[in-house]
């Protein structure tokens, strides 16, 4: 549609509204909100705002910046938070002039997909986001919905009684579907209390990220109208289950064969798929201060609870870092990879980026990512994973930090200005973790 026909279809569905989005370089979202009547010269030119005072941005000295929607991200948001209805879009950002923002994280993700192009790939992605939804308690605490049911593990459950989240998880499911902008394949009940995962279909990396960040927005505004928290912490309950974004890739040719399906491959997987492999693996702990970007994060990439730490690929085996999920052994098209290491908080136009990059460069340099492990890594002895040679993740996020400024191919996919900002608001971040005295602490060491 153009301009005034946008405008028409706002003003049809009595939109009085449009909040206008963008994803700053943590991931979070950031915007303003016009009049309807405003919306088509904002379409047209964009909206001005203060760049300076968004972390990561650009100084005060060059603070003017242009927000300019993109229009095929226009829709109508599924809900009120008044009695008026809302829409939304995302933009993308500008220097004065119509330059694009070399720091936008939309902008990087945008190149990556063209990228692949030239390296002669159409590049999809989709993501399985977990999440909670629980209440906060009187002295801070997250409790979860079902407190009530003590099992450790809730995977599919349906049961009357001791299931209490059905009803929100197809509210949240009918909402994303309202949208026109989500296909929803599925919905399920997820290990922990309270946990769930609501599944959308695959995308190229740029539709995928913009659907990420709609998918929490919209989570939490059902859950919110519901007297609860969604929220998206990597591990927000010790001993409980974590929430991870699982990231599924696939290579296409443009004549639509799938790059990394070979018939007689191992799981149908070919060589091109295994130097992508083994540009992951190669990567991996680099990568992982940009897919597991928080202090939180390293509390969920621990042994158990099917949070993968050792850098080995399988087929079946869900203790793999990176698996070729085999649900239908030879069907070409369902052939892909599932990173297993990312989580919901993290950036989800970085992340694609510097995991395509990683891929990539396993191709390039035909990197062999080792034979495949079948056993279940979490029960081998520790003497017995270093004979095999098994590396491991970070253990926090200052070490995978440390990773990723001695990776010089996951530090190019950012580009200088997003890496440099990326880099120091996250050091900031672990110095402000680190000199924290916490709760466990005080309890441990008070009376000591």
């Amino acid at each position: 549609m153009n301009k005034d026909s946008w405008t028409a279809f706002l003003e049809e569905k009595r939109i009085r509204y449009v909040t206008l989005y963008f994803s700053d370089i943590l991931g979070y979202l950031r915007g303003r909100t016009v009049p309807v009547g405003a919306f088509k010269e904002v379409l047209e030119e964009g909206m001005g705002f203060d760049g300076s005072s968004i972390p990561g941005f650009v100084g005060i000295e060059e603070s003017d910046m242009v927000m300019k929607p993109d229009p095929e991200t226009i829709m109508v948001l599924p809900f009120r938070r008044s009695e008026e209805h809302v829409a939304m879009a995302i933009c993308n950002i500008y220097r004065p002039g119509g330059q694009r923002f070399e720091g936008d994280p939309r902008y990087l993700c945008q190149l990556a997909k063209q990228k692949a192009e030239r390296e002669g790939f159409i590049y999809n992605t989709s993501a399985e986001l977990e999440f909670y939804t629980g209440r906060l308690k009187e002295n801070g605490e997250f409790e979860p919905e079902e407190s009530h049911v003590k099992e450790a593990q809730r995977y599919f459950d349906l049961s009357p009684g001791r299931d209490s989240t059905e009803e929100f998880r197809r509210a949240f499911a009918s909402a994303l579907s309202e949208t026109g902008r989500f296909e929803v394949e599925a919905y399920h009940h997820e290990v922990g209390s309270g946990q769930h995962e609501v599944n959308f279909r695959f995308g190229d990396p740029v539709t995928t990220s913009d659907n990420i960040l709609i998918y929490k927005l919209i989570a939490k505004e059902v859950a919110r109208m519901n007297s609860l928290i969604a929220t998206f912490m990597p591990k927000p309950l010790f001993g409980r289950a974590g929430s991870g974004m699982h990231v599924h890739i696939s290579l296409f040719y443009p004549d639509g064969r799938n790059a990394f399906f070979d018939e007689n491959g191992y799981g149908g997987l070919s060589q091109v798929g295994r130097y992508f492999v083994g540009g992951l693996l190669s990567h991996a702990r680099a990568l992982s201060a940009i897919v597991a970007p928080t202090v939180n994060s390293y509390k969920r990439l621990v042994p158990g609870y099917e949070a993968p730490v050792y850098t080995i690929w399988s087929r079946r085996n869900r203790s793999a870092l990176v698996r070729v999920p085999e649900y239908f052994p030879g069907k070409e098209a369902s052939v892909r990879l599932e990173f297993r290491c990312p989580d919901p908080l993290c950036n989800p136009y970085l992340a694609f980026s510097a995991i395509l990059e990683a891929g990539l460069d396993g191709i390039r340099k035909r990197l062999e990512p080792g034979d495949p492990f079948e056993k279940d890594v979490y029960h081998l002895p520790e003497a017995e994973r270093r004979r095999l040679g098994i590396g491991t993740l970070p253990s926090c996020l200052s070490e995978a930090l440390d990773a990723l400024e001695e990776d010089d191919v996951v530090k190019a996919s950012l580009g200088e200005h997003l890496y440099e900002r990326f880099l120091s608001l996250k050091r900031k971040e672990w110095d402000d973790y680190r000199v924290r005295v916490t709760p466990w602490e005080l309890e441990k060491y008070l009376y000591a």
